[in-house]
């Protein structure tokens, strides 16, 4: 079942972004507005054990090219989504404060333009930390890029959108690719971000973006081929 919802005139899939195509799935889970008396916005999808493999699989599968292309050749798609995040700012900014609340002003002004300076620079970070080997009172030292492998990114309600980057960014810097799971509450941005990964052409299956209740995370988290997990959430 393929899900589409209307944002004060803004079009959002409401379907999981999974190796380069949106998916559906037969649950779904419903999107409301503190804004409006907890009016409903529509519904997205609310992933399972099979929609955790399909994206297991696709971050696997993306991941050795990803990985080879080093920091210099990821910079240039993170700096292109920098770019892409700044010229979506007000589309952003909107659908974030209908989904969670936050001040449209504070979001379009400051919020939603951090998450393109955490693009550019985690691009820059990476790049200027360069393998190289030298010695120091007597001490080797080295430093290798070493990707660890598909990055499971959990974000919390509040701010989601820039958590979301400050977690994403690093780990695509890195060489890792990513399965991002926002919190239920919030995850139209999530979805925003996944036309932006398009238009960035960034690689099918780089980036990954199911969205779902706790026990569609339990199922990524608890994956074998998941090697790193960045989690903000609830104590449950």
């Amino acid at each position: 079942m393929h899900r589409q919802l209307d944002i004060e005139g803004i079009q959002v899939s409401g379907d999981h972004f999974i190796g380069g195509r949106r998916v559906g799935s037969p649950r779904g889970m419903e999107v409301r507005t503190p804004l409006d008396w907890n009016r409903c916005l529509g519904v997205v999808a609310n992933g399972d054990a099979d929609t955790a493999q399909l994206a297991v699989d696709a971050a696997t599968q993306a991941f050795p090219a990803w990985a080879a292309l080093g920091a210099a050749g990821r910079a240039v798609y993170l700096r292109r989504l920098g770019d892409l995040i700044e010229a979506n700012v007000e589309k952003l900014a909107l659908v974030e404060c209908m989904d969670m609340a936050m001040l449209h002003e504070s979001l379009r002004l400051r919020v939603i333009p951090r998450g393109a300076r955490n693009f550019r620079s985690y691009a820059d970070l990476s790049v200027a930390h360069e393998e190289r080997v030298w010695s120091s009172n007597g001490t080797a030292n080295r430093v290798i890029h070493m990707p660890a492998g598909p990055a499971v990114i959990i974000t919390p309600w509040n701010a989601p959108f820039m958590l979301s980057t400050w977690k994403c960014a690093p780990a695509l810097a890195a060489g890792n690719t990513v399965i991002l799971k926002p919190a239920e509450f919030t995850s139209l941005t999530a979805l925003l971000f996944a036309e932006i990964c398009e238009k960035a052409k960034l690689p099918k299956g780089v980036v990954n973006i199911v969205t779902g209740e706790g026990d569609t995370g339990a199922a990524i988290v608890n994956h074998p081929d998941i090697d790193k997990i960045a989690f903000t959430g609830s104590t449950e």
